[in-house]
């Protein structure tokens, strides 16, 4: 049985973290800490354990053998290499860090302590997803060459658990990334994941085109995000991310091959439709994919365990997620600088 520790009490830990952990027969939820320390005492109120009045003193308990990190993002890396450091293992939510240097370094801290190191990509857990893979490994339609991917919502005003336009998802100081931070994180590990292939070249544009604060001035962060992406074996294709989607969420990908195209999360009655180039159509009804306002059991916190008990790698190790993060901080230099801007890979 291992005991988990949360480290930031907030909404994606209260929906999503909190619930799976307790939902999985390996683990037990003991420790919270919030900065808000009523929030921690609410939460131990709901389920037991211990409430800290600081993360050190969370990870100062022996017992304690693993953490979540649900902190603003440019608190994750901080607490992540204190975490490892203190002998937790950890899972992360995204974006990784705010800097590529931080991420690297949160992967060598986990390698040197010999310590899991999960970040919270569930996008590449779905079933759809994951068939959409299998499918593709399997051929279907044929060499993928190009691509739209695309993940867009009304913005993360109700996704904080202080809501409205004081989240401090705009909050260019705890942030640091807009959207591109929040959902273009998703569907640039997902385009990678499906194709099998390394991000080499970007360019991007990231804007602010709506998003105010509450005196009315645009947010210091993106909510729109524009990236051509040039990948191995010469596939091209375009990742969109926005937040100013005033309608039903976006969340499809649509490859194009050399025998067909696939269509995943694009229609509403089938989660993978295949239209091949000799007329077949193919269709799967798999299931529905998260929304803000729809959650489902994601995953993560089952993957975590697991790695942790079996001592083995998967998709959401840090170093695998590590390719990701360099095309979304090379996407952030070439829409600084407005040119195109070739990723490094080590």
């Amino acid at each position: 049985m291992l005991n988990i520790g949360i480290v930031g009490c907030g909404k994606i830990a209260q929906v999503r973290h909190i619930p799976e952990y307790m939902d999985n027969k390996n683990c037990k939820v003991v420790g919270f800490y919030d900065r808000t320390f009523s929030r921690a005492e609410e939460m131990v109120q709901k389920y037991g354990g211990i409430a800290y009045r600081s993360y050190e003193e969370l990870l100062d308990n022996k017992d304690i053998d693993a953490v979540s990190v649900c902190v603003a993002n440019h608190l994750h890396a901080e607490i992540t290499i204190a975490a490892l450091r203190s002998g937790k293992h950890v899972l992360c939510e995204k974006p990784m860090a705010t800097t590529i240097e931080d991420c690297e370094l949160m992967v060598k801290v986990a390698e040197e302590t010999g310590k899991k190191l999960l970040i919270g990509h569930n996008q590449l857990l779905t079933p759809a997803h994951k068939k959409a893979k299998e499918l593709i490994d399997n051929d279907i339609i044929g060499d993928i060459l190009t691509f739209k991917t695309t993940f867009g919502h009304s913005g993360p005003e109700t996704w904080s658990i202080n809501p409205g336009a004081n989240t401090w998802f705009f909050d260019k100081d705890a942030a640091v990334m807009g959207v591109m931070g929040d959902l273009g994180v998703h569907k640039t590990d997902l385009i990678r994941f499906l194709t099998g292939e390394t991000i080499v070249e970007t360019t991007a544009r990231l804007v602010t085109l709506d998003k105010k604060d509450p005196e009315g001035r645009l947010v210091g962060v993106d909510d729109n995000a524009f990236c051509i992406y040039k990948l191995g074996n010469n596939i091209m294709g375009t990742m969109t991310a926005s937040w100013t989607y005033y309608g039903p969420e976006d969340n499809s990908t649509i490859l194009y091959g050399t025998k067909g195209i696939m269509r995943i999360y694009d229609d509403p009655d089938y989660s993978i439709k295949i239209l091949l180039h000799n007329g077949e159509k193919i269709y799967y009804e798999i299931e529905s994919i998260q929304t803000n306002v729809k959650q489902s059991k994601s995953g993560v916190i089952d993957l975590f365990i697991e790695s942790i008990i079996e001592d083995k790698e998967t998709e959401l190790s840090g170093k695998n997620i590590l390719g990701s993060m360099r095309a979304i901080f090379a996407s952030i230099e070439s829409s600084n600088k407005g040119k195109t801007v070739a990723i490094k890979q080590d």
